[in-house]
């Protein structure tokens, strides 16, 4: 089956490819498919697993990095999480509101908080971690394991050398 998305891509590529400099078709292509992807990617698991649970994505992505790394300040989850401070404060009010994380005094600095998941978050997040896991071998089950671990690299690399003042 033809998929009107791909065969839009592609004519982009091609017509793109015609063009002087700076055009550059294979960066564009491999820029429009990663996006394209993770767009998709994203609407699924926020339509299959988080919206139904009055979650967003980076609401579920604070509660993961919290069951994984235990309570953590908020500067530290903005900057592992790729968010603004205030997106992260906005997240955690609503998360804190349902009773998921709970706000706690550092012990060796009175002044300071760290944010941890409540036991009814902790619970939440582990069964949608197992749903978003099941969803994601979905996605990826068309590559075999070394396609995956090879993609995975070239992603993390790109990842590593992207422009300074990129986000």
């Amino acid at each position: 089956m033809e998929r009107p998305d791909l065969s839009y891509a592609a004519y982009a590529r091609d017509r793109l490819a015609g063009m002087p400099s700076p055009a550059d078709p294979e960066a564009f292509a491999l820029a429009y498919h990663l996006l394209h992807l993770s767009y998709l990617v994203i609407a699924d698991l926020e339509s299959h697993i988080h919206r139904p649970r009055g979650w967003t994505l980076p609401g579920f992505r604070l509660m993961f990095k919290l069951w994984l790394l235990g309570p953590t300040q908020p500067a530290r989850l903005a900057e592992i999480s790729a968010m603004s401070r205030s997106s992260v404060t906005n997240a955690v009010n609503t998360l804190e509101r349902d009773g998921l994380v709970e706000r706690r005094r550092l012990p060796d600095d009175g002044r300071a908080i760290a944010v941890g998941l409540t036991a009814a978050g902790a619970d939440a997040v582990q069964e949608a971690f197992a749903e978003q896991s099941r969803r994601e071998q979905q996605w990826f089950a068309t590559l075999d394991a070394e396609e995956r671990a090879t993609l995975t690299n070239l992603v993390i690399r790109v990842l590593g050398a992207r422009p300074e003042d990129a986000a």
